[in-house]
């Protein structure tokens, strides 16, 4: 059904959602789902095991953790601490890290000037980096044992620097000599109703610009030697998508058959190219952004 839309979308909940509603399964994809019912937060695990499952869902190998929740923008502060205490969880228990003490390197992807994908700069704003007081005046100094060396960057993009993101992110990797680097990145979704409400976070690291068809070097531990957890929010979706939803309520009536014919044929060729956000996405991106950070300092800080 949906498949033969090519309808890209970051988020391998999504991906393994286009079978499911087709009643396929897919060889290959294990999926655990938890469901908090008092922080409304639903955690789902899809793990792509195999070459087949990463062929069918259009990801690498790994695993996909995504959180969803009711309201993360709008939300009491209170309950955006419980979204970090997890996120915080989730990020560790895909990490696996078996040292006590590790140095990160957090990399806010993104043009930090267009608002849907300034989310990595602005986390990387929020964040406590601790790397050059740990070279300067030793671990104590932080007060906190173990300690982490923490360091950050928001490479902007390569309209702004000239450079592929992954040639600067390979330059300090083996500068700085982290054990794990982080990547931070707006996603693309397919659901409407996952935009700004949804954190995915994968083991397989990340293509920058492939949800709007502008695709880069991967960032990944096949291209950089060590661990890259990626972590991304769905700021955007295709506007196509939206008139395919509107248009699937109009003709309702139809065969299936001919339902998706008909809409294939009526959707204007240029909202293939034309990406939607939320009228609210400034304040959207500062609260996620801010989250995020909450997260990983908890993480960096083992507060979890």
């Amino acid at each position: 059904m949906l498949g033969s839309y090519n309808i890209h979308t970051d988020l391998a909940l999504e991906d393994k959602e286009r079978y499911e509603s087709d009643d396929v399964e897919i060889s290959g994809v294990s999926v655990e789902e938890f469901y908090d019912e008092k922080h409304e937060i639903r955690v789902t695990e899809v793990k792509i095991i195999t070459e087949n499952g990463a062929k069918a869902m259009r990801k690498p190998i790994g695993t996909y953790i995504t959180m969803e929740m009711a309201n993360l923008v709008q939300a009491e502060e209170e309950y955006n601490k419980e979204i970090a205490r997890k996120l915080a969880k989730y990020v560790g228990d895909i990490l696996q890290m078996e040292k006590e003490e590790y140095t990160a390197l957090v990399v806010g992807l993104g043009n930090r000037n267009v608002t849907p994908d300034a989310l990595g700069p602005h986390t990387v704003d929020c964040l406590n980096v601790t790397r050059h007081i740990v070279k300067e005046y030793g671990k104590y100094a932080m007060g906190e044992e173990p300690c982490q060396m923490v360091s950050a960057i928001a490479p902007g993009v390569m309209a702004q620097t000239g450079m592929e993101t992954y040639e600067i992110i390979k330059g300090i990797v083996e500068t700085v000599s982290p054990d794990v680097v982080f990547v931070i990145d707006a996603l693309a979704a397919r659901n409407t109703k996952r935009l700004n409400r949804t954190i995915q976070i994968a083991d397989t690291g990340i293509h920058p610009g492939s949800g709007v068809g502008n695709h880069r070097n991967e960032i990944s531990k096949e291209t950089l030697g060590i661990p890259v957890v990626a972590i991304g929010v769905p700021t955007v979706v295709s506007a196509d998508v939206i008139v395919r939803d509107t248009m699937e309520n109009l003709i309702s009536v139809l065969e299936d058959d001919d339902k998706y014919e008909v809409i294939q044929d009526l959707i204007a060729p240029h909202l293939y190219g034309m990406f939607v956000t939320p009228k609210d996405i400034d304040e959207s991106i500062d609260r996620i952004g801010a989250t995020i950070a909450d997260g990983l300092n908890l993480l960096f800080t083992q507060s979890v």
